[in-house]
């Protein structure tokens, strides 16, 4: 078993308490070899809930492998901000 520290923000974080999961500065089990979509899976998340993944403070696509001490963040779509596009989560 990986273990990671997980934050999620925004409106992930009220259907991550519904779903049981902790948000925010999480310490996760995860087996190894699990990608970034695997993981939105494991905590109960549709492709549609997240925009943007993030892996050690770098933007990543879905099917990125997580690796054990890796920090993890999701954000979901329509998070406001201008740095959607500087960080690739969006095309101009």
């Amino acid at each position: 078993m990986n273990k990671i520290t997980f934050n999620a923000f925004s409106f992930l974080q009220k259907k991550l308490t519904e779903n049981g999961f902790p948000f925010a500065n999480a310490c996760l089990e995860i087996p190894e070899n699990i990608s970034v979509f695997q993981l939105m899976e494991r905590l109960k998340l549709a492709g549609s809930d997240v925009e943007g993944a993030f892996v050690n403070g770098l933007i990543v696509p879905f099917h990125t492998i997580i690796q054990n001490g890796d920090r993890v963040g999701l954000v979901p779509p329509g998070t406001p901000g201008p740095y959607r596009v500087m960080l690739g989560m969006i095309k101009k």
